[in-house]
């Protein structure tokens, strides 16, 4: 399943170290607005480089972080699943986030849950994390599903105002999910 930090793979994917040829279809997929509807803005081509440059510095610093997502029988770029530490201060923080962006096309067929169990796995088995986190803002459906799938639990009062969202605006409000190993091990158990 896992050849280190560098790759893991599950049925259909393969999460894998960033490459140059992924900035481009990446920046891409950072300018639709379908993409992007749950985040203050677009991206540029400069910030979605720095998005890579972030992951890769976080997959070497750490041993994990987001990971590119292809397909397994194509070797297409799909976007990332990954696991991250937050750069914010929060009340949950410190901790680790498991989160994914998916070029649309790839929507509704399964593979952000994938890969995410994929990490959770890797995250609780391999890592030795304790808790994996996930947040977005209450109209993130799609997300809310996978994290759902996943196993993870929302407590309202875990919800919060996301610090580098600025106050009053309509994506400043966050709810988190849990999922803690214990559970997940009980839940996985083979």
């Amino acid at each position: 399943m896992t050849d280190g930090a560098k790759k893991i793979g599950t049925e259909r994917l393969i999460l894998r170290k960033w490459r140059e040829s992924d900035r481009e279809p990446f920046s891409k997929m950072n300018c639709d607005p379908l993409v992007m509807e749950h985040f203050p803005a677009l991206l540029s081509r400069e910030d979605s480089d720095a998005l890579v440059d972030f992951a890769e510095a976080h997959l070497e610093q750490h041993g994990f972080g987001p990971w590119a997502a292809e397909l397994r029988e194509s070797q297409e770029f799909i976007g990332y699943v990954g696991l991250v530490i937050p750069r914010f201060e929060a009340s949950f923080t410190p901790c680790v986030e498991i989160g994914w962006r998916l070029a649309r096309k790839y929507w509704g067929k399964g593979l952000a849950t994938e890969g995410a169990r994929a990490l959770a796995s890797h995250g609780f088995e391999v890592q030795r994390l304790l808790e994996l986190v996930s947040f977005t803002v209450p109209s993130n459906v799609r997300s809310l599903r996978v994290m759902q799938k996943l196993g993870m639990t929302h407590d309202p009062r875990d919800d919060f105002d996301h610090p580098s969202i600025p106050a009053g605006h309509p994506l400043q409000r966050h709810v988190l999910y849990r999922l803690k190993r214990d559970d997940w091990m009980t839940a996985n158990a083979r």
